[in-house]
């Protein structure tokens, strides 16, 4: 699947696995762990690196932040499904602060 299919894909509100999604990105795209804010949560380079790759990916192809946190998988759903949780710390904080809350330290994904 292309980056590409995998946005058409979340604009149709199709199904998308985690795992999908991190394939699309590793094959298409160039990683280099970078420190990023999220809302509240800062993370250090390297750590929560699938978070990292999803909402670079998801600011490079202008998702919106619904069709980012489908990326997610169902690591997504059970956020929806635990609202009082804290458990996938990044998903909860990209609920709140959205796009707004969103910056990366240096640039994690680059298209090969």
């Amino acid at each position: 699947m292309t980056p590409e299919q995998l946005v058409e894909a979340l604009k149709n509100n199709q199904a998308v696995e985690f795992e999908d999604s991190m394939q699309v990105i590793d094959e298409h795209f160039d990683y280099t762990p970078a420190a990023f804010k999220n809302g509240d949560q800062e993370n250090e380079a390297g750590q929560n690196a699938g978070s990292c790759k999803i909402l670079a990916f998801g600011q490079l192809m202008a998702l919106s932040e619904e069709q980012t946190l489908r990326c997610f998988g169902r690591f997504y759903q059970d956020v929806l499904g635990t609202p009082e949780g804290n458990d996938h710390g990044n998903i909860r904080n990209f609920m709140k602060s959205g796009w707004n809350g969103v910056s990366f330290e240096t640039t994690p994904l680059t298209r090969k």
